[in-house]
């Protein structure tokens, strides 16, 4: 990191960061793409990889809706279709070493992934929900919701007793053998027989379920669910359920992860953002107020992009446009609030950094900062490769150490954006918001009350790693646990590199992992675009290289000269 008041240069062994970048790519292609296609090596596997369209789904879905449902409404224009998984199953076969068995057993009949289809009914207000396979278009369940439907409260109720009071309440007395009745001639549909069903349903509890025995894998069987209205079949699905041991386990975990989430992140990163109002005041002598506008007009920018790519999510989830517009209102204000966060912080870890006559975010009209600009990108991508190996390697370690699992989350799948391709747009934010709050600003402002460099990024990385324990990972402390070591990575690059070397490496290490999410889709268009953001930071370092001041006979590549070795050991107080 430069002094003030200097030319500003960035040295780096590029032949030491480049044999450890290259280890760590290797390390990414053998314990993240060699290792889990090696595991999974069945046809049923490759066949299954195949995904239909969201217009050959609501084909699937008008299909049946006409020939079973009697839906006689013209095809929507704009019909919602999200994509949809069985979270539980999938996460339980997973933790269990099941995956690979269920694939080729039961998920061409019962799949875990769907296209969700809600096909409108205008008349009665109501909708049709009807899940077809991803892959063949075959209808694997459907729900009819009206706008009187009494199923509300007991769709959103958490408490098992309080749902069943619900359900029964909606039924109107329907008895068992009046529900079985109905559910009868959907059995048959579906292509089972009721010699092989057995009944999992008492008169006194709500809805209808079968569970069928000789279909099951480890503690998971087969299940048939009915609910009714207006005495008649409302919803129906047929999947393996997890056992209630493994989603005792999920609620426990969830409980945790929401405690880390509120109390370990957004507290601590709330105090952070009041804190960074205070320090940009007290430090303006040191800095700009102008500084921070740009990067926050990008971090701004760039996540209301990413929820106006969610928006095929959120219409199926909202229910309405009156709340899906009081949500996008809702995320844009609290996008808003964010990047005022960020631009004090922004201006407030610079002025930190410059009281202490420490250069780590220079100006563009300061000698040298093409070519600074330039060396920080090719920085950038070499930490990104070196980070991915890491993170890669720890996994492995964690996968078994602490039985590290993962699940599906159709919340973050690009199957559920109205432009996949957009989806690294995001890494831009993460990178310019994290490296911001908790390396620019929350280093030197942390190390100010602990008076020890390491310390200050060990508590910022730890406030940072526990916003993201809300992944579907389990159990939900391997998340704080890689992050932890990749945080404390990303404070080494700022501190013996800069700001804009860290914030390469973190735009950088994400949008090669959601570049390669948006080329597994397979088409042209995704691919291409895949490739175009894993390249666009160094688009960006050579834009700014070419446009900025040169001196005459200035070359690209200056002769770098032999550092001293560099010491993590802290420096005296006043410094970073």
């Amino acid at each position: 990191m430069n002094p003030i008041g200097k030319p500003v240069v960035l040295t780096a062994n590029f032949k030491k960061l480049g044999l450890l970048g290259g280890i760590g790519l290797i390390c990414f292609f053998i314990f993240q793409l060699l290792i889990p296609s090696l595991s999974n090596p069945s046809p049923e596997s490759v066949m299954n990889a195949k995904v239909i369209s969201k217009q050959e789904a609501v084909i699937h879905a008008l299909d049946f809706a006409r020939s079973e449902l009697g839906y006689t409404e013209p095809q929507p224009e704009e019909p919602v279709v999200t994509y949809q998984a069985e979270t539980d199953l999938y996460g339980y076969l997973s933790r269990e070493k099941l995956l690979q068995q269920y694939d080729r057993t039961w998920k061409k009949s019962y799949p875990y992934e769907t296209f969700r289809v809600d096909l409108p009914e205008s008349s009665a207000k109501s909708k049709l929900q009807i899940h077809v396979d991803l892959s063949t278009g075959k209808v694997v369940s459907f729900k009819r919701i009206t706008s009187s439907t009494n199923y509300t409260q007991a769709d959103i109720s958490t408490d098992e007793q309080a749902r069943n009071r619900l359900v029964r309440v909606a039924e109107d007395g329907m008895t068992l053998e009046a529900k079985e009745q109905a559910a009868a001639v959907w059995v048959k549909r579906f292509g089972f027989k009721p010699s092989d069903l057995k009944l999992a349903t008492t008169e006194k509890e709500g809805g209808l379920k079968y569970t069928v025995d000789d279909k099951k894998i480890g503690a998971s069987v087969l299940t048939l669910a009915f609910t009714f209205e207006d005495g008649d079949v409302r919803s129906f699905t047929q999947n393996f359920s997890a056992p209630s041991s493994y989603t005792d386990y999920i609620e426990k975990q969830t409980f945790w992860a929401n405690w880390m989430t509120y109390a370990g992140y957004a507290l601590f990163s709330f105090v952070l953002g009041v804190l960074a109002i205070v320090y940009a005041s007290l430090t303006r002598r040191h800095t700009s107020f102008v500084r921070g506008i740009v990067l926050s007009v990008i971090y701004f920018i760039a996540s209301i992009a990413g929820t106006m790519n969610m928006l095929p999510l959120l219409q199926a989830e909202a229910g309405g446009k009156g709340m899906l517009i009081f949500l996008m209102i809702f995320q844009i204000g609290v996008t808003f609030f964010m990047a005022v966060a960020l631009y004090f912080s922004l201006v407030g870890g610079d002025g930190l950094m410059r009281q202490v006559g420490l250069n780590a975010w220079p100006r563009a009209k300061e000698p040298g900062y093409g070519l600074y600009v330039l060396r920080s990108m090719y920085v950038g991508y070499l930490w990104a490769f070196i980070l991915l190996g890491v993170q890669s390697i720890l996994f492995f370690i964690l996968e078994r150490t602490f039985n590290t699992f993962s699940t599906t989350d159709a919340t973050q799948s690009p199957y559920n954006m109205a432009y996949p391709w957009l989806l690294p747009i995001m890494a831009w934010m993460a990178g310019i918001g994290e490296e911001t709050v908790y390396r620019l600003f929350g280093i030197p402002m942390v190390k100010k009350i602990v008076k020890n460099t390491f310390v200050a990024c060990l508590i910022t990385t730890l406030i940072w790693a526990l916003g993201h324990t809300l992944y579907p990972i389990y159990p939900v402390i391997s998340r704080p646990i890689e992050l932890t070591f990749l945080g404390l990575l990303f404070s080494f690059v700022f501190l013996r590199y800069g700001f804009i070397a860290a914030m390469f490496s973190h735009v950088i290490f994400d949008s090669i992992l959601m570049g390669l999410s948006v080329m597994s889709l397979g088409d042209t268009v995704n691919v291409s675009a895949g490739l175009f953001w894993i390249l666009l930071p160094a688009i960006v370092g050579y834009i700014i290289y070419w446009f900025s001041p040169k001196k005459p006979n200035r070359i690209m590549f200056e002769p770098i000269k032999k550092e001293e070795p560099y010491s993590t050991t802290p420096p005296p107080e006043g410094q970073l």
